[in-house]
């Protein structure tokens, strides 16, 4: 019994040498609208700031920068960068991590559609830029919503191939009438020629 008595005395020794400092924090935490819980007041400086009692005298204890208002505590992300990178090489992201079917995760209507805006948005580029005509960004427009294309680069390989086979057509067809051209010159010049034998005998 001795014993508990003389360590409730030491104890109470103790808090009469250490002013409690409720009222300061109260008032400090009033002036710079926080909680009590951001308000740190300086250890060393006990005996000045328990001697303030007013609010004036707590605003020039802020000024001389006894009592501080603490920054808000923020959450590190550091962890949360970490995970994000190993998921992107594909840590993390087996069976067990799944919740979900595979379309609830990520609808095919979702991919469907950001593939035909982007290769809508191609067509519409090209016909602007007068790359292609109204009649190829037509034939091209129909052949990528019936899912002829999977990405960009198949649908500009298939795009600098019709350019290339029109282009083609186009010189066989001038060569075609070329050469129609000169047999048409040569039979009239043949018929020419027999029609002045004709007239000579």
């Amino acid at each position: 019994f001795g014993s508990s008595c003389q360590w409730l005395a030491g104890r109470n020794t103790q808090q009469s040498a250490m002013p409690l400092l409720r009222l300061q924090k109260r008032l400090a935490a009033e002036i710079k609208k926080c909680g009590k819980g951001r308000i740190w007041l300086d250890p060393n400086e006990n005996n000045e700031i328990a001697m303030a009692n007013s609010r004036m005298a707590i605003r020039k204890l802020i000024k001389d920068g006894l009592i501080i208002r603490k920054p808000v505590a923020i959450r590190s992300r550091t962890k949360v960068m970490k995970n994000k990178l190993a998921k992107r090489k594909g840590r993390h992201t087996g069976h067990g991590r799944r919740q979900g079917t595979k379309e609830a995760r990520m609808p095919s209507k979702l991919l469907w559609l950001r593939r035909q805006r982007v290769l809508r948005r191609l067509l519409r580029k090209m016909r602007a830029a007068k790359k292609i005509d109204k009649h190829i960004y037509r034939n091209f427009y129909l052949r990528a919503k019936g899912n002829q294309f999977k990405n960009k680069r198949v649908l500009m390989e298939a795009i600098h191939k019709a350019k290339a086979e029109e282009v083609k057509s186009k010189q066989l067809r001038e060569q075609n009438e070329a050469r129609k051209e000169k047999a048409r010159l040569i039979k009239e010049k043949k018929a020419a020629k027999v029609a002045a034998a004709k007239a000579q005998e």
